[in-house]
């Protein structure tokens, strides 16, 4: 079984700057690719698990989105960084105007892409590592038996008490999270 990077999208690769589903609007966070090359020198595959409400919300939707997706898969190309697969979340249980305003199992604190990640590529949760920048995240990964998680501080970390989850790394920025990765 191969060991995973499971990494949240919106404030871990890319600047969250609300519903981002526009390439001018896509900005790297700084240090995600030298991140990646290392889990990838290390042997870890690396995959993308993002919520994106923005579709039940209609901000945005799955074309446009997936598009969006294969523009970044493509820019971690250039840096010779392999993303096995983008697993995303179209659904909201309460908010939005569309068919994916419902409950559902893959919006994460549920750990439904992690889990089918690691049928579909035979992944050992116990090796891997999650990171992200949302309680929710840490939840997720969890409630899939990750032990290994990594909180980057941001907006969003203040929400809920973190200290509730046990065994949580919490650091002040994505560059400092390398030096978890074994």
């Amino acid at each position: 079984m191969d060991k995973a990077l499971f990494l949240d999208r919106d404030g871990i690769i890319n600047v969250d700057h609300g519903y981002v589903h526009k390439i001018e609007d896509f900005e790297f966070v700084d240090g995600i690719f030298d991140l990646c090359q290392l889990a990838a020198a290390k042997g870890y595959k690396i995959f993308v698990i993002t919520n994106q409400a923005g579709i039940a919300r209609g901000y945005y939707d799955k074309p446009t989105f997936e598009a969006l997706s294969q523009w970044m898969v493509e820019e971690f190309a250039t840096q010779g960084i392999t993303i096995a697969k983008v697993y995303y979340c179209p659904h909201h249980p309460t908010k939005g105007v569309n068919e994916f305003v419902m409950p559902c199992t893959c919006r994460k604190p549920e750990p439904g892409m992690i889990m089918q990640a690691q049928k579909e590529f035979s992944i050992s949760l116990a090796q891997s590592i999650f990171i992200g920048d949302k309680v929710s995240d840490m939840q997720a990964a969890a409630n899939a038996g990750i032990k290994s998680r990594i909180l980057v501080d941001s907006r969003y970390t203040n929400e809920s008490p973190v200290e509730q989850i046990e065994g949580v790394i919490r650091v002040n920025k994505l560059n400092q999270a390398s030096q978890f990765i074994k």
